[in-house]
């Protein structure tokens, strides 16, 4: 049914994202007759707002080349001329009327939206000419955001063709003479290069764990290392904690900072991360493995390795299991490390890092400009700060009037 060069295309709600924009590369296109669709063809400016699932998205549809109709999970709006479509979509995504919108969802587990609810949806609405000009501003902090998205983005590949390069040999650092480093690499097993290999039950019995280990939400004395904590920051604000004795009790999991930490069971098994540097002690949480490495290894080197995509590859292979997957220490030792000489792990190691924190440094002004950008539609959407409009643009608008 569906063709490349099919008559007329539908936008699903998978065409969209969270961010309210249409991904027209991905609209599937049928050979249909256009002339049946025609009252249901989209036109620049029609508002679509997704009805079930992600309820409450808001999109303004443009103008393709080959006309399209909009989906059964979305409910097409017509605008009136005195309404902007840029406007009226920012003011839709803004939190306070997302949370209006989500109100008006029924259902239980699966929400749904009706356009007999939405129309009953109440809008505070400026002059035309103030909504263009506010409309404009928000466009122009919208480019901002994706000017930087889009570093990231780059950011991103260049440090994952980066990671293909330097991790199998095929590119080769300089070392500090200013020469190529040689040296034959070895895939060597991680049971030969790992000190210790551990995990939170290597402390003790279910029973003795449950008895002498107290979790708490309240800082305390140390770290409780759980995966999400890795993903969200060491020290957030849903961070768990362990009080002095079950600190040394779980003195076999303790942490230092720069160990291997893996995932070991469930849907994110082989995940991993290096343990960051941290000001607490830290002791590590059940449902992850934990690798120390010998002296001529570099623990930074052994994480981007498996942290890469073919290190990943290494560790699917020994993932147990299907509908619940999992890796014991047993599996994990059996898994390879392509390995060069020390001092080429640690140049390597640091490059990679560095290019870490030119991603971060851009997710930080990402995150900003985003701030930036909310606190100004709080201003501008509710009318607590208004934008002037001067009379050559009252001129221009008068005049669009009479020509149309």
């Amino acid at each position: 049914m569906y063709s490349e060069k099919g008559a007329i295309g539908t936008i699903r709600t998978t065409d969209l994202c969270d961010e309210g924009t249409i991904n027209y590369q991905t609209i599937p296109y049928a050979n249909l007759d256009v002339n049946e669709f025609s009252s249901h063809i989209l036109e620049s400016g029609d508002l679509l707002i997704t009805r079930s699932g992600s309820c409450g998205i808001p999109c303004i549809f443009e103008k393709q080349e080959k006309p399209i109709v909009a989906g059964a999970f979305l409910i097409r709006f017509k605008l009136k001329g005195d309404v902007d479509p840029s406007y009226l979509h920012s003011l839709l995504k803004y939190d306070v009327t997302q949370h209006h919108i989500s109100k008006m969802a029924s259902g239980g587990v699966q929400k749904n939206l009706t356009g007999t609810s939405l129309k009953k949806l109440k809008l505070q609405l400026p002059e035309l000419l103030e909504q263009r000009k506010v409309a404009k501003i928000l466009s122009t902090w919208d480019k901002a955001i994706s000017a930087i998205e889009r570093l990231i983005d780059n950011s991103k590949q260049q440090k994952k063709a980066l990671m293909q390069q330097l991790l199998t040999g095929k590119k080769r650092l300089l070392d500090d003479s200013g020469m190529p480093f040689e040296g034959e690499w070895e895939d060597r097993k991680l049971e030969d290069i790992s000190s210790l290999m551990t995990d939170y039950v290597a402390n003790g019995s279910f029973q003795s764990l449950r008895e002498n280990v107290n979790v708490t939400e309240s800082k305390d004395y140390a770290l409780y290392v759980r995966l999400v904590d890795l993903r969200a920051g060491l020290g957030h604000s849903e961070q768990k904690y362990v009080d002095k004795e079950s600190f040394n009790f779980l003195k076999k999991s303790c942490l230092q900072g720069g160990e291997l930490l893996m995932a070991n069971i469930g849907a994110n098994v082989g995940e991993v991360w290096q343990m960051p540097n941290v000001d607490l002690p830290a002791t590590l949480a059940p449902n992850m493995l934990m690798t120390k490495f010998k002296s001529y290894i570099d623990s930074g080197y052994v994480f981007f390795f498996l942290a890469s995509d073919f290190g990943q590859n290494r560790i699917s292979k020994v993932i147990a299991g299907s509908g619940h997957p999992k890796i014991n220490k047993t599996e994990l030792k059996q898994v390879k490390v392509l390995l060069p000489p020390l001092k080429e792990q640690q140049k390597i190691t640091k490059v990679l890092i560095n290019a870490g924190k030119e991603i971060e440094l851009l997710e930080r002004q990402l995150a900003d400009l985003k701030q930036e950008k909310k606190a100004l539609m709080q201003q501008l959407l509710t009318g607590k700060r208004r934008v002037k409009i001067d009379d050559k643009e009252v001129a221009q608008c008068q005049k669009a009037k009479i020509n149309t």
